[in-house]
């Protein structure tokens, strides 16, 4: 009899000891899947939201570019798909002047007077180098650009510097809010007059 308590006392000890090592491991499971699904969406999306931004350099070169061959009214409307609304921009040039605009049919305007009063018949921005920090909604983004602006066929003006952008998603797509471009030279390049082969001096 003595023998048959003992027993259930042992297989009593045993089914507790199952039980508690049972429900720590399902615990444990049940944490790491909760810690799991809240942080693996962000990680999943990371690669895409960088592919998104990247995306808004060439969305503001072919605005630039439209503005260049003379259309400021389709750079402005592929302008809205770069930037916010109140977006502020800024540009810095080689003599530590500045221009800040806010909104993008004000930027538009003034690219389309620089452009003008300098006699530019085309342009062609190459923006590359691009460094990009995704933190939640929001992000920083640097690039640099090569802009080439053409004044005839032997003439162009070369601008080369670095554009530092704040991203921010809205309604589900990233735009910039803030635009720094920081110039670092602007030059002019241009062929020697051609000469006739057999002209006399």
């Amino acid at each position: 009899m003595e023998t048959r308590r003992e027993y259930r006392r042992t297989f009593s000890k045993l089914i507790s000891i199952l039980w508690h090592r049972v429900t720590l491991i399902t615990l444990a499971v049940t944490f790491v899947l909760l810690i799991g699904g809240r942080f693996e969406p962000a990680n999943a999306s990371q690669p895409n939201a960088q592919l998104e931004i990247q995306k808004l350099t060439t969305c503001y070169a072919l605005g630039t570019d439209a503005i260049g061959s003379g259309n400021v009214l389709e750079g402005k409307n592929i302008y809205q798909d770069c930037f916010t609304p109140d977006a502020v921009i800024t540009a810095v040039f080689p003599d530590g002047a500045s221009q800040t605009l806010i909104g993008t049919d004000a930027w538009a305007d003034f690219v389309a007077s620089v452009f003008q009063n300098n006699g530019y018949v085309a342009t062609q921005h190459l923006i590359g180098t691009l460094n990009i920090s995704v933190q939640g909604n929001q992000a920083q983004m640097s690039s640099y650009l090569h802009a080439t602006h053409k004044i005839s066929d032997t003439s162009i003006d070369v601008a080369n510097g670095t554009y530092e952008d704040e991203v921010v998603k809205v309604n589900g797509r990233w735009k910039i809010q803030r635009r720094t471009l920081k110039l670092i030279t602007f030059l002019n390049l241009s062929s020697p007059p051609t000469t006739t082969l057999g002209t006399d001096n």
